[in-house]
């Protein structure tokens, strides 16, 4: 059996209903993983839905396996003058949103930047010698067996995927395969800690911590995290109400797909559903 892969529902599985996805007027498909296997699904695992910006993590994943394969380093020159691939994995290459001019001088302010994550991909494919989809499909999606999991969208915010992939994934980051667990470690450890940036959706912190394509919990509030999670919390959401997270004190990943917009009816569920989630399976 491929690494990551569980074996069909044995009965192992909890197909569960959240309380908290009541009355939410869209698809709310959910995954909820440990270690070794997936814990609780609900809804259609397999539906294949837009990540958005939940992409990132993916993207981010792949550069780490170029940096451990020794064809690009962290501290390679990557996008604007004076940025490196690590300002780009953690959003302080100056980059804005969208656009190619600089904002700000790398490493003085954390920007969240959708153009970052695709310079940051041109850069892994420079390194690698072949384009960035082959090489996630080579290195990422195909190793772990996420068959169901498309990346051959813009490498910041279009990949797709379903449930059953994102438990697969989350089960990669809690126990890497593809990475040494010091790599892993550093990908979801604060990245040049106390710069202020903005979460989208959410507001101007001045502490926005990030790991290396990963957002941290940290201390925001208020977050599309549960506030009982620790700050080390890692994940990431999208823009078509998607999102991960990984909490590593409880051994457990979670993931949201519902296809569309994110708006108002996510940010009210979100915290009461990863609440749910972690009273349930957390322990």
């Amino acid at each position: 059996m491929l690494p990551g892969l569980v074996p069909w529902n044995d009965g192992s599985v909890d197909t569960t209903t959240f309380a908290a996805t009541d009355g939410f007027p869209h698809t709310a498909l959910v995954g909820v993983t440990g270690p070794d296997a997936t814990r609780a699904v609900q809804g259609d695992e397999h539906a294949v839905l837009p990540l958005a910006s939940v992409t990132k993590p993916l993207t981010a994943w792949g550069a780490l396996v170029a940096v451990e394969h020794a064809l690009l380093d962290l501290d390679d020159p990557a996008g604007p003058d004076g940025s490196t691939v690590l300002h780009l994995l953690d959003h302080t290459s100056g980059l804005p949103f969208e656009g190619d001019q600089p904002e700000q001088p790398a490493g003085e302010r954390r920007i969240y930047s959708n153009a970052g994550f695709d310079l940051l991909a041109a850069r892994v494919a420079e390194a690698v010698a072949m384009p960035f989809s082959d090489w996630m499909a080579r290195e990422v999606t195909g190793p772990l067996g996420m068959t169901e999991t498309d990346v051959t969208g813009r490498p910041s915010a279009g990949a797709r995927s379903s449930i059953r992939d994102l438990m697969i994934f989350g089960r990669e980051v809690l126990r890497p395969t593809l990475i040494p667990a010091a790599l892993r470690d550093l990908a979801l450890t604060v990245s040049q800690e106390g710069l202020r940036g903005l979460v989208p959706g959410y507001g101007s912190f001045a502490d926005n911590q990030w790991g290396l394509g990963f957002e941290l919990k940290g201390t925001k509030s208020p977050h599309w995290l549960s506030d009982s999670l620790p700050p080390e919390t890692a994940g990431h959401f999208g823009a078509q109400g998607s999102f991960l997270f990984i909490d590593r004190s409880r051994d457990i990943a979670a993931a949201f797909l519902s296809g569309v917009p994110f708006g108002e009816d996510h940010k009210r569920i979100w915290p009461a559903l990863t609440e749910e989630i972690v009273a349930r399976y957390g322990s």
